[in-house]
């Protein structure tokens, strides 16, 4: 179906299923088996997974956007607040988060129920990485929980006290602080007893002086004795480590890695050698790191950029040239051989291919370099600014090149062939029922195969 720029019609690429675009790129729609998707560019964008039972909804994204997986949901507005529910471990559940003001949960059975108005008071529980927080008109008073390890602050950071299993500890910072724990063990999900190390640590006058001894009760205890800025030391049967005028000269010997290491300060001028890690850096002139399995190079930062990580599955490789203007990425699947290659060069074009043998090129590409594979900004702004868009799926004999918001837009299927321009004024396809030609939707040419004449 196509009239005009109001309304267009056609097959998707990669999977069976149809696709309508009206309006230019302020409305589309498309459908398949695995999902059924809809928009209102850039304003409004709902999609449904229909094989995992997941639901995606933006408004104006990334100002409010709702996910749901199954009977979790969570909304969100502008990455600060949220509501969210679904079951838990099968205890019904609802939070709201206005971060990072508002923090509210309520449960079925209301063992887990919290609610606080930071900074006047109130409870947390799972939340920030800690199982619970109290407070009273922070910073003056405030509780964390972790496990067996509970902090009571007072004028935070000013003060606390610490306490848990075989643990006890203060501070005054930036006076003085320090802290002890004890050895122990304890049973991991494997049911196997293992050592839960201790620790000491001391420091007077913040930052300027450390004493750390940890994994006491391990067969890799490190002691860090720490005089800033004069001396630097760690010591432990895997690494030593030793730092002068720190930090401006350091001498790193780790046996557990196989490499030592100079640097001269660190992070700008680092050199390494050894079987675990090579390094050659002179920031911002020049550098190569090597390790078993990551690689990291650049020359004249940031004109240059290469990463490349291996694993037992797949090698990965990206270079950059002046951070995001031009990138080349490469996911090589060891077992089969297969790529995923993706190129970028911002704001001009986004192109990929996939081990599948699809693939995409779309010319003028706004945001799709600086967030590769984000899915939500090619569904809610990709249609907006792209001027050319092209697909092909070489396994199932598909293809199609579209121009500024299909003006032009060409169709290849098995056996059959589909284009048309000005926005579907002129149309001309060709397939197993012949030929047609339409102009201002006027037959011009209607044959069927092998030369007849075809009803219109």
């Amino acid at each position: 179906m196509e009239a005009g720029p109001l309304l267009h019609e056609f097959p998707l690429t990669f999977e069976a299923g149809q696709r309508t675009e009206a309006v230019g790129p302020l409305f589309y729609y498309e459908s398949s088996e695995a999902f059924e998707q809809w928009a209102f560019t850039p304003f409004l964008t709902y999609r449904r997974d229909r094989l995992i039972d997941g639901e995606e909804l933006d408004f104006v994204y990334p100002f409010m956007t709702y996910d749901r997986f199954g009977e979790e949901y969570k909304w969100r507005f502008f990455l600060m607040t949220s509501f969210s529910g679904g079951r838990k471990q099968d205890d019904q559940s609802r939070r709201f988060t206005l971060f990072p003001i508002v923090f509210s949960q309520w449960t079925r059975g209301g063992s887990m129920d919290y609610f606080a108005i930071f900074p006047l008071g109130g409870t947390i529980r799972d939340r920030l990485n800690r199982d619970e927080m109290r407070f009273l008109l922070f910073p003056l008073y405030g509780r964390t929980r972790k496990g067996d390890m509970v902090t009571d602050n007072y004028l935070y950071p000013l003060f606390h006290w610490r306490e848990g299993r075989g643990l006890r500890g203060w501070q005054f910072w930036p006076l003085a602080g320090h802290e002890t724990k004890v050895p122990g063990v304890a049973t991991n999900g494997w049911g196997e007893v293992e050592v839960v190390p201790g620790h000491r640590k001391t420091f007077v006058l913040w930052p300027l002086h450390f004493r750390h001894d940890l994994e006491l009760g391990t067969t890799n205890e490190v002691r860090y004795r720490v005089w800033l800025p004069i001396h630097v030391r760690q010591r432990s049967p895997a690494r030593d480590s030793t730092s002068w005028l720190w930090p401006f000269f350091t001498y790193t010997e780790d046996r557990a890695g196989q490499y030592r290491e100079w640097d001269m300060p660190w992070p700008l001028v680092v050199f390494a050698r050894g079987e675990g890690k090579q390094v050659n850096r002179v920031w911002p002139f020049y550098s190569r790191a090597r390790s078993r399995t990551l690689q990291s190079d650049f020359y004249l930062w940031p004109i240059y950029k290469y990463n490349r990580s291996h694993s037992a599955v797949h090698d990965r490789e990206r270079m950059r040239l002046l951070f995001f203007l031009y990138s080349r990425t490469s996911l090589c699947y060891l077992e089969t051989g297969e790529k995923d290659l993706r190129w970028d060069l911002w704001p001009l074009f986004s192109r990929w291919r996939d081990a599948d043998g699809r693939e995409r090129l779309q010319v003028l590409s706004v945001l799709e370099p600086l967030l590769p594979r984000n899915e939500a900004i090619e569904r809610n702004y990709s249609t907006l600014w792209s001027l050319w868009r092209s697909e092909r799926d070489v396994a199932r004999g598909r293809a199609s090149q579209s121009l500024f918001w299909n003006m032009y837009r060409r169709d290849v299927m098995p056996g059959a062939r589909k284009w048309s321009a000005l926005f579907g004024l002129v149309r001309y396809e060709t397939g197993p029922a012949g030929r047609k030609l339409r102009i201002f939707q006027v037959p011009v040419v209607n044959r069927k195969p092998g030369g007849g004449q075809a009803a219109d």
